[in-house]
């Protein structure tokens, strides 16, 4: 089997796409969404476009942290971030925002920006750092995207109480 390099999937959400796109653009909340980052560290009260920050992740015993840069930030339709560990690429997360019907279709997608000169570099740090290495990482990012999306569902304003 070959290597993936994007996955995607989406959820529809009960709630306009301005409001959930502040949930995701919150930075600081993103331990709130994702099973892996714990927190977030940024300079700046708001997320804009080269706004830098900060992540430290957690899954079992492993802990790591990830330097980042917000690529895009369009509210209500799209809010993408790059993220690299001690200057190498790793990934890059796009959540986008599509109103259908009275809610919003919010797509999250994962891409693998460890390829190139420094890969396997990259690679290394991920099995040591995460205890995840290429193979296995598509798995478990796509279990924690489905766990993000359904706590952004959840949480977002109009959604059904717990």
């Amino acid at each position: 089997m070959s290597r993936q390099f994007e996955i995607e999937e989406s959820i529809l959400v009960d709630a306009a796409p301005e409001a959930v796109y502040r949930l995701v653009a919150d930075l600081r909340a993103m331990g709130r969404w994702s099973p892996e980052c714990r927190r977030v560290w940024l300079s700046g009260p708001t997320a804009r476009p080269g706004t830098r920050f900060v992540g430290f992740n957690r899954r079992g015993l492993f802990v790591w942290f990830t330097t980042g840069r917000v690529a895009v930030a369009a509210p209500g339709a799209e809010f993408t971030f790059d993220v690299g560990v001690l200057g190498l690429p790793i990934a890059s997360w796009r959540y986008r925002f599509e109103p259908e019907g009275a809610g919003t279709r919010v797509t999250e997608s994962w891409q693998d920006l460890r390829t190139g000169r420094g890969a396997r570099a990259a690679e290394l740090l991920g099995l040591v750092f995460a205890g995840t290495g290429p193979a296995r990482r598509i798995e478990v990012n796509r279990a924690g995207i489905r766990t993000t999306l359904a706590r952004l569902a959840a949480a977002a304003p109009g959604a059904p109480a717990a």
